[in-house]
């Protein structure tokens, strides 16, 4: 008896060090997850069945910039997610993987790109900030059209040469034989 009650001792041991050491693990592995989620530049949030926020980052919050009343992310658990962006709200709504979106940040207006994940208990939706990036690539384009301008305007011998051409073609039977020359 005596035997089988130090067996049964010591198999509850095992189990409970088993149980001590994959909640030790689960906690390295939250821990892990959580500084790579705060490290991250893109926004993330968690959002349940019901769109209602389960987890944010805090590239997310700086993003959709929440109030005054809502300074960390920890407050905004539980929040629904149309209170803090309809139009992420939206995307997801409408049930789109990827989409470009305008979001107002206060007086300015961001352009993110967003990517909505299913989960098993709702969506994870990622998003960054391209508003910089569009502004360059337009700024980009239109210096290209400005040095080609500038470039057309620095040499005027093209369309002056191509005005010449149109001339020869339409007056060349009116002009004389011995003004031939000057064609």
């Amino acid at each position: 008896l005596n035997r089988a009650f130090n067996r049964m001792t010591g198999q509850l041991e095992k189990q409970t060090q088993a149980l001590v050491s994959a909640n030790r693990q689960i906690d390295d592995r939250r821990a892990f997850t959580e500084a790579v989620l705060e490290s991250v530049t893109a926004g993330i949030v968690s959002i349940d069945t019901e769109a209602q926020v389960t987890l944010m980052n805090s590239s997310a919050q700086a993003l959709l910039g929440p109030s005054e009343a809502h300074k960390d992310t920890g407050s905004l658990i539980g929040q629904p997610l149309r209170s803090l962006s309809p139009e992420l709200c939206r995307v997801v709504a409408e049930g789109k993987e990827r989409a470009v979106i305008t979001h107002a940040k206060g007086s300015e207006l961001l352009t993110l790109a967003v990517k909505v994940a299913p989960g098993s208990n709702g969506h994870v939706i990622t998003f960054e900030d391209i508003t910089r990036q569009l502004l360059d690539q337009r700024q980009a384009a239109w210096s290209d059209v400005a040095r080609r301008i500038a470039h057309e305007i620095k040499n005027p011998l093209t369309p002056i040469q191509l005005a010449t051409e149109r001339l020869k073609r339409r007056y060349r039977a009116q002009v004389g034989e011995g003004d031939r020359e000057l064609f």
